[in-house]
């Protein structure tokens, strides 16, 4: 049994999109990140980023203690290294895998969010911030359309957890000010995931948590944009 400190966002639905496909056995722990929950001790003790997700597994391979994972993509490789599933085997597969897994981490998921923060959340619209987090955006839409051309999925045909990071962050590729139509092999490889039953069942979830489209309170930007603590 896995355990999955989870709310619905681009970051928690990596592993809620690989556990659903390997129908591995697990259970939601909710962390409501606008309420602060996050920040509580004994989820820092399993995530001391107090960032979700995180995972703690009942039966890890050694038959020893739980094993505690935080940040998404440890959490991704972990997971396929458990199950021996959604990563090549062979050498060469598994470091293009690897590669394109921490080309998300490092790049798509940080300069999306930064996009969204200064499109959607930000207290005043600063220009500069705005087109300089839209421009590298772009960019990056540039480099996994590039990626997928003449391939199925970001390794070749087979769908991995580089497929399972990336995927979620353009979701919401309309607030980024991305258009998929000048990204012809994202957008494809887009629909592709997006009618995977497996995905249905992810986002149907996440949706009965945590209702789409309501607005931040000002508590919530607070403990996602500020400190942590209540002023």
């Amino acid at each position: 049994m896995i355990e999955l400190y989870y709310w619905p966002t681009p970051n928690g639905h990596k592993i809620a999109l690989f556990l659903e496909e390997a129908g591995v056995a697990y259970e939601i722990k909710t962390v409501n990140i606008g309420k602060g929950e996050q920040f509580a001790p004994a989820f820092l003790a399993i995530s001391p980023n107090n960032r979700m997700p995180a995972i703690v597994d009942r039966a890890p391979a050694d038959d020893g203690a739980p094993v505690s994972v935080f940040e998404s993509g440890a959490i991704l490789l972990y997971l396929a290294d458990k199950t021996k599933r959604f990563i090549p085997a062979d050498l060469r597969g598994r470091v293009m895998a690897m590669q394109w897994l921490f080309w998300q981490v490092g790049g798509l998921g940080p300069m999306a969010g930064q996009n969204h923060h200064f499109n959607r959340y930000a207290p005043e619209k600063i220009p500069y911030a705005i087109e300089r987090y839209v421009r590298e955006t772009a960019r990056l839409y540039r480099v996994l359309d590039q990626r997928l051309d003449g391939r199925d999925f970001i390794c070749g045909e087979e769908y991995t957890i580089a497929d399972m990071a990336s995927y979620p962050w353009i979701v919401s590729h309309e607030s980024q000010e991305q258009d998929l139509a000048d990204f012809p092999n994202v957008k494809r490889w887009f629909e592709a995931i997006k009618a995977r039953p497996a995905t249905e069942r992810v986002y149907a979830l996440g949706d009965k948590i945590n209702a789409p489209g309501q607005a931040m309170s000002e508590e919530a930007k607070h403990f996602l944009f500020g400190h942590g603590r209540k002023r």
